[in-house]
């Protein structure tokens, strides 16, 4: 209902940024634990410079300082050695661990920073889907107003808020909750969850930036997927649009409730 069925992998002429990174070599690989084709993430779009994937929910994008091992870096790099002469992949941004869909990874790092420099230049656009407790005052608005996640305010206490901007539309209203349509205009850490937050109207589920004895809606994890991703691609100028489409978990709750 509320994201179209993914887009088939597409492999457009695409001419090479640059030569990607080299393989890591067979002792390197061997050292990393193996994954098995049951665990493989779901590729959405991939050409000859980035990889789009379908990030399930529960999964950390990098290891934290505690050293992860089981990332979504790491897995979908053991994935893409399955085929010859594959190279390494980076990520170009982030999603917290228990969001789920569309995320980007790049073939180099050569790569990696000319899609980071599309984010850094906001030539990029990133819509998501949120279930947010009760009803939104407006169907439509900007929310704007400084933020600082949980993390800054413990390691960066003297450090400011950063100023963000979040777009959001309510698609539906159901009896306890709203489904709202959010592109965050700005791109800081957890700016969704706080500007929602700001607003009384928290994520279902976020047990961050919200109490859960609080609201009678419970849900195993914050109510946040990543819709789709929009740019324009920096070699072969085509405009892509990869999609990603409601996860099983949020599409049970929505018949639930």
């Amino acid at each position: 209902m509320f994201a179209s069925s993914e887009n088939p992998i597409h492999k457009p002429e695409a001419n090479r940024l640059k030569p990607t990174d080299a393989r890591p070599s067979v002792q390197d690989h061997a050292q990393r634990a193996k994954i098995n084709p049951s665990d493989s993430i779901k590729i959405l779009y991939e050409d000859d410079c980035f990889v789009v994937f379908d990030k399930p929910s529960g999964l950390l994008v990098i290891p934290t300082p505690k050293g992860e091992t089981r990332t979504m870096m790491s897995l979908v790099n053991e994935q893409i050695l399955r085929k010859a002469d594959a190279p390494r992949l980076h990520p170009c941004h982030r999603l917290d661990r228990e969001t789920s869909g569309v995320i980007i990874f790049a073939k180099g790092k050569h790569n990696q920073q000319v899609m980071m420099d599309l984010f850094k230049h906001k030539k990029v656009t990133k819509k998501y889907i949120a279930f947010v407790q009760g009803q939104l005052l407006h169907d439509a608005g900007e929310i704007k107003g400084f933020t600082k996640s949980f993390e800054q305010k413990i390691y960066r206490k003297s450090a400011p808020g950063y100023f963000s901007i979040t777009r959001y539309k309510v698609l539906e209203r159901r009896r306890l909750f709203s489904i709202v349509e959010v592109e965050p205009l700005t791109g800081h850490t957890n700016q969704i969850r706080l500007h929602f937050k700001g607003l009384k109207h928290p994520l279902v589920g976020d047990r961050k930036y919200a109490f859960g004895k609080d609201y009678a809606l419970k849900f195993r994890r914050t109510a946040l997927h990543a819709l789709s991703i929009e740019f324009m691609h920096p070699s072969t100028k085509k405009h892509i649009k990869v999609q990603s489409p409601l996860p099983n978990d949020m599409e049970v709750f929505l018949g639930r409730n």
